[in-house]
């Protein structure tokens, strides 16, 4: 997290190669621990390198099936650990080749710009 220096009120924020590393070895660990891991990534502002002090972290993964709803989803994915705050989205394959198929603005900005970490993500399925 951010560290606030002895000597003055500046606060010094991790360097992109810093969050970057964390996120690397959060991922692996996260894909070690769950089998039904397909993809995991981050996109936004540190994969746009255009982050700056107060930036999160976006990840976006992909799981193989879920029992869980959406919105739940993120709970089971521990974040802690990361050193800047971090947010989490959580598609099952399925819910990820509808979400590419329908071609939505953020659906586009998720295919070119995340930073996949683990894996590789789906491909949309042909329309027929």
């Amino acid at each position: 997290m951010p560290v606030r220096s002895l000597r003055s009120s500046v606060l010094v924020w991790p360097s992109q190669p810093q969050v970057d590393r964390a996120a690397r070895d959060w991922a692996l660990r996260q894909a070690a621990a769950r089998p039904e891991a397909v993809a995991i990534g981050y996109f936004g502002s540190y994969a746009r390198r255009d982050h700056g002090p107060g930036s999160d972290l976006d990840f976006v993964a992909i799981v193989s099936s879920s029992d869980r709803t959406f919105a739940e989803r993120a709970a089971d994915w521990d974040l802690a650990g990361l050193p800047v705050p971090g947010d989490l989205l959580v598609y099952t394959t399925e819910e990820w080749r509808r979400l590419q198929a329908e071609g939505a603005r953020f659906a586009r900005a998720l295919a070119v710009e995340t930073v996949w970490l683990t894996g590789a993500p789906p491909e949309p399925r042909p329309r027929l």
